[in-house]
């Protein structure tokens, strides 16, 4: 074996959802990721605000003109759950929720 430094390639698999509804972790910061496989296939790229319906314990929630959050290079977006809604239903971070619908605003 030859010494010196290797070079490690990372393998990131995307995670592939195409249709509703689908269950995810909130992040630490409260928001939610929309994958990119699901932005595709919903024709949101394009979008900067969305009607988004979460199921929370068994509570249907609607969050009218939320702002879809993107990174410069992937399709994929974040929400961020209202400080109101998460009150209101006592939402924490990494509680599950499942996703139900999604409409661009």
């Amino acid at each position: 074996m030859a010494s010196g430094i290797y070079k490690v390639r990372r393998i990131r698999r995307s995670i592939v959802i195409t249709k509703l509804p689908y269950v995810t972790k909130i992040y630490i910061n409260y928001q939610v990721l929309i994958p990119a496989s699901l932005v595709k296939a919903l024709n949101i790229e394009n979008a900067l605000y969305a009607n988004i319906t979460i199921e929370y314990r068994g509570l249907e929630i609607e969050i009218p003109q939320v702002r879809l959050l993107r990174t410069r290079n992937t399709a994929s977006r974040q929400f961020t759950i209202p400080k109101e809604v998460r009150e209101k239903y006592g939402i924490s971070p990494l509680d599950e929720v499942e996703v139900l619908d999604i409409k661009p605003a």
